[in-house]
């Protein structure tokens, strides 16, 4: 499958930005155009551009006091990252409107848009969020739901998507997502080298691997969403569909039908999808034997799981692990 056109990246950066972050993004993205140029035979030359930029263009004082020079203004961009930043949100508005005509017109335009941390409240102040779920830093998720009540912020989840809008709740979130975002735009040799040299040791409180269904709740069936919330939760449990329906205040014909009308696929794939891509995170970031990650995920055949995940991506667990694993070259 062919990855999508991407040309351009661009990161926000403003007065009390934390430079940590948009540093962390910038190098990131520059590390995999580089390795997506040289898996296109270019040597070393970027793939894709890879640039901060500010309101106006100008170098900017980050949280920390460094002054930061950046690439250009606004612009247009395939992706834009908003990273967290640090001070008084209504006067970095006032001081900056053009970012929330830029972010709405880059939505428009269908670019993907993520916010890390405190960088999610551009994107629920220009009305993106709307009415979609989000999420943010713990220690700012009380002021973001008074300031949005619109918005659906769910502040236990450290990523959420919808309508090509990502939320990550902190550093090490956003880098699950950024690598997500990296197999999606430059393929999965590029994201998995990525994760062997530079996040194969990080540690996490949670499980990633969630993403990808965010365009799947862009529905009005409100029954259908509660039930998908509850399979994110579920997933892993012993349960029979006609309990879930029941449980719903739907029979099962009824489910079945208004579960695919809604989001596209039978319930079944759905959470066999829920459960691959946990796997996957899993096979990435632990070193859990398959048959423990197996049972975790919902399965306590081993070889079923393993037909399985190869059935959704085309190798086997142990392939797949060992594309993430340190080699020397």
């Amino acid at each position: 499958m062919n990855s999508p056109a991407l040309s351009r990246i661009s990161i926000l950066a403003t007065e009390g930005v934390f430079a940590s972050t948009l540093m962390h993004a910038k190098d990131f993205f520059h590390m995999a155009s580089l390795r997506r140029g040289r898996q296109r035979g270019a040597d070393l030359a970027p793939a894709f551009e890879t640039r901060l930029v500010s309101p106006d263009g100008q170098p900017v004082t980050t949280f920390s006091g460094t002054t930061i020079a950046v690439d250009g203004a606004l612009e247009d961009a395939d992706v834009v990252i908003l990273p967290a930043f640090w001070g008084d949100f209504d006067a970095l508005c006032a001081r900056y409107p053009q970012v929330l005509t830029w972010l709405r017109h880059r939505h428009a335009a269908g670019s993907t848009i993520c916010g890390e941390a405190t960088g999610a409240f551009w994107m629920a102040q220009a009305g993106l969020l709307d009415h979609r779920e989000a999420t943010t830093h713990w220690r700012f998720a009380s002021e973001f739901a008074e300031r949005f009540p619109q918005v659906q912020l769910s502040p236990d989840k450290h990523l959420t998507d919808s309508d090509n809008l990502y939320c990550a709740g902190g550093t090490t979130s956003s880098c699950d997502l950024y690598l997500y975002l990296v197999e999606r735009f430059c393929g999965a040799a590029v994201a998995q080298g990525m994760a062997r040299d530079v996040l194969f040791e990080v540690q996490r409180s949670y499980r990633p691997g969630r993403l990808g269904f965010g365009g799947q709740k862009l529905h009005l069936d409100s029954r259908v969403l509660q039930i998908q919330e509850w399979l994110e939760d579920h997933f892993a449990e012993k349960f029979r569909f006609e309990d879930v329906a029941l449980q719903h205040g739907m029979s099962i014909r009824n489910f079945m039908r208004r579960f695919q009308a809604a989001t596209g696929d039978k319930p079944l794939h759905y959470l066999q999808r829920l459960r691959i891509e946990t796997a996957k995170s899993l096979l990435s970031t632990t070193r859990k034997s398959i048959k423990t990650i197996s049972y975790e995920v919902g399965y306590d055949d081993a070889s079923f799981f393993a037909r399985l995940f190869r059935q959704h991506t085309d190798v086997s667990p142990n392939q797949y692990r060992q594309q993430y694993r340190h080699k020397s070259s």
